[in-house]
């Protein structure tokens, strides 16, 4: 596989003068341009051409000399996919006493979906929960006084306006609600659009996208992983639903609205006068991918068994929809920039005098586009003590078509990472900057996010908005995300590429050195909430 690996190298590599690029650029050139080729078809978990690109980033771990750190000795950890999507338009009925109200496909509400079961069908009482959150650090408990058991919970969609951000982004995630709901004995999950949601994605936009794929990762008796299973989203529920759904209480659905968009955002929860009748079909399959890990170990005695995780989804979204003729998502910043950034970064330790302390890590993992699956099973499953995770740098989309002066490092004022970019930036005359877009709730949305919930302190970074930054940034978001233009054809700085690996070797060099294990920050509420080394109290810190 090595040796047809090589040869695809030679086929889809660009031919340029061997004094065009130093030698660092061009060895970013060359990964990018290999793994973002057309050849490589968007690199989708589960295809034969991401197991091509998986089968190219294992042969450098070897090239480098990093030990097998997937499983059996090999650079491979197997990750079992189960993809599903909605396998027809389900049913959803409304009923009282006296009626019952059929709701309108891809009007009225789009189907839910579970990995659990190619059918479900359930009849039960309706009770709305309000956003269904439960946060004591923010005194809120939007299931007090209600009983929810047997019944199907009425949920808006989003998190109260109340919440800091990244915070609001936790509770706002569909896992969370569902965990919530499933705690308490509800059978079910309806998720209602609000107008906030509606201005940022249209429920008619995401009903053209309808069978959508999801996937998750099944464990070792072939069940999928699924928190929260046994209260499954039953259907997304339009603003046109919603009047339908709240009829039976004063002031309807605009009540409702009224209530959760105030300064309290807390809409009384009740029960509805209403049962539903659902029945769901979703198609599902189980697929073979996998991530690539290698390491290269520490040289102290003691602290080479803490470990630091250099990490970055090597997979993108495939074919995609046609445009200007073109239907390969070549996925060349997002991510095969993070990838070959992270092979460099290995690459220039193997090449150092000085080993490092602790132990490092690089990891590639899959299925990221299809909800930061890889990085789960692995922050799950991982191939190494999961206690000697002692830290996650994640590489994802390094916008790279400037000279960067400044980087964002998403969870960087969580815990002691923060002051290790913001050092190691320093010696390069990089700044580190505040997230400019906090509304985004980026800390929650990659792969980093799956160790932060495993309780170990986490940063994800990316390229920051000083100088032509900010305009760089949109131009990509615009115009290439997720779009077949993300391909070698972008004008991509080859020396900020570079500078961009001579970081990230900086900011794992001081992890790995430092006398202080990286720990989260005393309170945070990450932390806290995922018990992570550091964060209940000064005295859980310890180099241990």
């Amino acid at each position: 596989m090595f040796r047809s690996v090589a040869f695809v190298l030679c086929a889809v590599s660009t031919p340029v003068a061997a004094e065009t690029w130093q030698p660092e650029e061009a060895a970013m050139r060359g990964h990018v341009g290999f793994l973002a080729s057309d050849e490589m078809k968007g690199r989708e978990a589960g295809s034969p051409e991401y197991d091509i690109a998986a089968r190219y980033v294992a042969a450098q771990f070897e090239t480098m000399g990093l030990k097998p750190a997937g499983a059996k000795d090999s650079y491979i950890q197997p990750v079992p996919l189960v993809t599903f999507r909605a396998a027809d338009e389900g049913s959803i009925f409304l009923l009282n006493k006296n009626t019952e109200t059929r709701l309108e496909f891809g009007v009225d509400y789009l189907p839910g979906t579970t990995p659990l079961a190619p059918q479900l069908t359930l009849t039960a009482p309706l009770v709305f929960a309000g956003f269904g959150v439960v946060a004591p650090d923010f005194k809120r408990d939007d299931y007090a006084g209600i009983d929810v058991k047997g019944k199907i919970v009425v949920l808006l969609a989003g998190a109260p306006s109340t919440l800091p951000t990244e915070e609001r982004a936790h509770y706002a995630n569909t896992v969370s609600k569902r965990e919530l709901a499933a705690k308490r004995g509800a059978v079910g999950i309806i998720l209602v659009d609000t107008p906030t949601r509606e201005k940022v994605a249209a429920f008619t936009l995401r009903a053209r996208n309808w069978r959508y794929l999801g996937a998750t990762w099944a464990d070792a008796n072939g069940t999928a992983s699924y928190p929260g299973g046994t209260a499954p989203v039953l259907a997304s529920v339009s603003l046109l639903g919603a009047a339908k759904l709240f009829a039976g209480l004063p002031g309807g659905a605009d009540a409702i609205y009224a209530a959760s968009e105030s300064k309290a955002a807390n809409p009384k929860r009740t029960d509805l006068p209403l049962r539903a009748r659902v029945a769901l079909n979703t198609e599902i399959k189980r697929v073979m991918s996998s991530n690539v890990a290698g390491i290269l170990e520490g040289s102290d005695p003691v602290l080479k068994d803490q470990v630091i995780v250099l990490s970055g989804h090597l997979d993108h979204t495939g074919i995609c929809p046609e445009v200007k003729g073109d239907n390969i998502c070549n996925g060349a910043m997002d991510n095969a920039m993070g990838i070959a950034s992270m092979i460099e970064v290995a690459h220039g330790f193997k090449h150092s005098k000085a080993v490092p302390k602790r132990s490092l890590l690089f990891l590639a993992v899959t299925a990221e586009e299809k909800g930061l699956v890889g990085a789960d099973y692995f922050a799950q499953n991982p191939t190494v003590p999961k206690a000697n995770l002692v830290a996650n740098v994640n590489l994802d989309m390094p916008i790279v078509t400037y000279d960067f002066s400044d980087i964002v490092a998403f969870g960087a004022e969580r815990s002691s990472i923060g002051p290790a970019v913001a050092r190691a930036g320093a010696s390069m005359g990089i700044s580190l900057v505040a997230d400019p877009q906090p509304e985004q709730s980026l800390f929650t949305r990659s792969d980093h996010y799956r160790f932060v919930q495993q309780g170990i302190p986490s940063v994800f970074l990316v390229t920051g908005p000083g100088g032509n930054g900010a305009a760089a940034g949109a131009a990509f978001l615009k115009a290439n995300y997720h779009q077949p233009s993300d391909d070698m054809n972008l004008p991509i700085n080859w020396g900020a590429a570079a500078k961009f690996v001579g970081l990230n070797l900086a900011i794992a060099r001081d992890l790995a050195d430092a006398k202080d294990r990286p720990r989260w920050k005393q309170g945070d509420f990450f932390g806290t909430l995922f018990n992570g080394y550091g964060a209940l109290s000064d005295t859980s810190a310890n180099n241990d």
